[in-house]
């Protein structure tokens, strides 16, 4: 009979991590460091307060569950905070025997303090080359378009990520509220990310059916698919991603607190 692994077992596994948002990983202490040098008022002034609040539970659908995120993105407007917060990424990830993790982010939320588009992929980018030479983790990054904002900017997001190509980006990415945001109309910035050799991820079938997932494999040719929890709900559609075997980025904690499921089971 097999034994099932200890935490420390699976902590010391070599793993690859494909899935992760910048802003929603910060540590809680600098959280509320960051809230104080920068003046932010935070829901919580105590690392266990803002803890408890970040944890979370009650969450009615996916877009509740992104509203929480206007906290950690609160502070997360100056080069030096995001190279932080990408740095204690990695380092938290390798010491959970991450060997290569890719970080994706929405570059035009961290505009707000003046910061420049190139400097919002520049500043994580340096914090992963100095987790690498510490810690011997590999990072990458994933630009993201916003599947609420206007599909132009979703372009100019393409652009970005395009340009940085050769210098850790990997990927462009649509995220967001899916209901009412269908991905079909961010399609141009996906062809041109393809058009210039990029490869392309999109969140789909987390808050919404299949069809959405039908969107993101074929109007915007996506390699792999964050989430895809609803994909099953097409199976003619799903032998298609099958066969043509694009990956599905599976993200089991995120989609029980969205709602996407009901439960682990």
């Amino acid at each position: 009979m097999s034994r099932i692994p200890t935490k420390d077992q699976l902590r010391r596994l070599p793993k690859a991590e494909l899935h992760c948002h910048l802003d929603g990983s910060l540590r809680p202490a600098t959280l509320v460091e960051l809230g104080r040098e920068y003046g932010v008022a935070l829901p919580h002034d105590s690392v266990a307060g803002i803890t408890q609040h970040m944890l979370v539970g009650d969450a009615r659908n996916l877009e509740d569950y992104l509203s929480r995120f206007a906290t950690t993105i609160s502070v997360m407007q100056t080069a030096d905070a995001l190279e932080r917060i990408a740095y204690e990424l990695a380092e938290d990830a390798a010491n959970d025997g991450v060997r290569y993790i890719e970080i994706r982010n929405a570059p035009i939320l961290n505009v707000a303090g003046g910061l420049s588009l190139d400097e919002t992929v520049e500043a994580p980018l340096r914090g992963l080359r100095r987790a690498e030479t510490d810690f011997g983790i590999r990072g990458r990054f994933i630009v993201c378009g916003l599947r609420n904002n206007p599909p132009e900017q979703s372009l100019e997001m393409a652009r970005l990520a395009v340009a940085f190509k050769d210098r850790g980006v990997v990927a462009f990415d649509l995220a967001g509220g899916e209901k009412g945001n269908p991905a079909t109309a961010h399609a141009p910035a996906f062809a041109f990310a393809r058009d210039n050799n990029l490869a392309v991820t999109v969140h789909a079938g987390e808050g919404d059916g299949a069809d959405s997932v039908r969107q993101a494999v074929h109007a915007c040719g996506a390699n792999r698919l964050g989430h895809a929890t609803r994909l099953i709900e097409d199976p003619d559609l799903t032998q298609y991603v099958n066969d043509r075997r694009i990956g599905l980025e599976i993200c089991l904690t995120s989609n029980v607190q969205t709602r996407a499921v009901a439960s682990y089971a």
